[in-house]
């Protein structure tokens, strides 16, 4: 365990209909073993004690299963560090003395609420316009009564394991939500339970997703990259797969 110093870059705005700016904090003393919120929340108490306004920020398990505490550290979503969420990152991946700039993921679709907090909601639209299954199957069954083969089951649970963070939007260049959609629309094309509305369940999540406002994948693969559950742009091109179905 280090003690370590550092600069901190923080966007502050009181809400959507006021303009924002950076301003520049010191962290103060702070060990590198605690994680990237610990240190805002050390921040936060000086702050508050010192009779200013707190840094607003989202979070909830602190868990990296929530998807709760998304925001942007030097220019990355959730940070540098692969398969971490804002939450799991810790401060011994900084050096002492280095600048940090934070700010809120930068979407059209995802409103700036209060300084590193945006509306995510968005994503409830999408999954509200189809990302589940509706008909009524009875009781749960045993769990080997329906065979299915074990490659796709894991298949269907790596793309289950999305948490709706929101980094593959604010990655994208086109602010594309074409990962999370794809995810969601792949953990039930997979399974026979999805089988029945998938037509009506892919075609609606898509129209919902062009009617909020998010973009066209470019291939890029920044959403793949930024991911911290490490969902695979394969699901995009099953999403693509599951549209020409239904649409054919």
């Amino acid at each position: 365990m280090a003690i370590i110093n550092l600069k901190l870059k923080v966007w502050r705005q009181k809400s959507c209909d006021e303009p924002g700016k950076f301003q520049d904090y010191a962290s103060g003393p702070v060990t590198n073993d605690m994680s990237f919120l610990e240190m805002l929340d050390v921040l936060n108490e000086r702050l508050t004690m010192d009779g200013e306004e707190p840094i607003a920020f989202d979070h909830d398990c602190r868990e990296g299963i929530c998807g709760m505490c998304g925001a942007m550290v030097n220019g990355y979503a959730h940070g540098r560090q692969k398969s971490t969420t804002l939450c799991q990152l810790h401060l011994r991946h900084f050096k002492d003395g280095e600048t940090i700039v934070i700010e809120p993921f930068r979407a059209k679709v995802f409103k700036p609420i209060k300084d590193l907090i945006v509306d995510r909601s968005a994503f409830d639209h999408i999954i509200t316009a189809g990302g589940y299954i509706s008909i009524n199957v009875g009781g749960a069954p045993d769990a080997n009564a329906v065979a299915i083969p074990q490659d796709t089951a894991e298949l269907a649970l790596d793309a289950a394991s999305c948490i709706g963070c929101g980094a593959c939007v604010a990655s994208c260049p086109n602010a594309a939500a074409m990962l999370f959609t794809g995810a969601r629309v792949s953990q039930f094309a997979l399974l026979p339970q999805g089988n029945p509305e998938r037509s009506r369940r892919v075609k609606s999540m898509l129209a919902k997703m062009g009617e909020l406002g998010f973009g066209n994948c470019g291939n890029e693969r920044e959403c793949e990259a930024s991911c911290p559950k490490n969902i695979s742009i394969r699901n995009i091109a099953r999403l693509n797969r599951e549209f020409i179905r239904a649409a054919f």
